[in-house]
């Protein structure tokens, strides 16, 4: 195995990019300058570095707010929950929505190991309580563990003054938010539904 196999087989470990998109990424940048590369390379190199988690939402940041939790024209009385950082930058993208979010850190998956404790929601009954939350939209992905996700968080939030809602249809059953369009997340948000 040669450096440029060893980069194709690098690249195509990433969700998404298969055997023949790793290669060409691998031949572009033999062809591009060398400045290209070395720019990539540090930039991987100081990721795990620079980035965080939003010490309130939970999404990625440098800092230790993130630029949503840090903006005093954000709509506080709307926290949008998702299951993983990147699905912020996907509703972002819309410009549809003018709340907070919080991100669980996954979904409930009990054939995966991973249950309830292992998701963010003391975070997220903790911001509720200080009081200033009307409305949670639950924006787990349309696939079993995002519903059963979405229904125990609001069996759990049952009891508190908040009103629950869920993206309306429209997301793919089995899909990700991280590939849906963006008419098709406007539409979801536009026709949420209490539960």
């Amino acid at each position: 195995m040669n450096a440029l196999d060893d980069i194709i087989e690098s690249f195509s470990r990433i969700p998404g990019i298969g055997k023949k998109s790793a290669a060409r990424i691998a031949h572009f940048l033999l062809k591009s300058d060398r400045s290209l590369c070395e720019r990539l390379a540090h930039d991987l190199s100081v990721l795990h570095d620079r980035i965080r988690h939003c010490s309130c939402c939970g999404a990625y940041t440098e800092d230790e707010l993130c630029p949503i939790c840090s903006d005093p024209s954000r709509d506080r009385h709307l926290i949008c929950v998702v299951e993983q950082p990147q699905d912020v930058q996907t509703i972002e993208a819309v410009r549809e929505y003018n709340g907070v979010f919080h991100v669980l850190g996954g979904v409930i998956a009990p054939l995966e190991g991973f249950g309830p404790d292992q998701l963010r929601l003391a975070e997220l009954i903790a911001r509720i309580q200080e009081g200033e939350v009307q409305e949670v939209i639950l924006a787990t992905n349309p696939t079993v563990e995002g519903d059963t996700t979405a229904l125990y968080i609001q069996k759990i939030l049952k009891p508190m003054t908040v009103t629950v809602t869920r993206l309306a249809s429209g997301l793919p059953v089995g899909g990700d938010l991280e590939y849906a369009d963006r008419l098709t997340l406007a539409r979801s948000f536009r026709g949420r539904s209490a539960l």
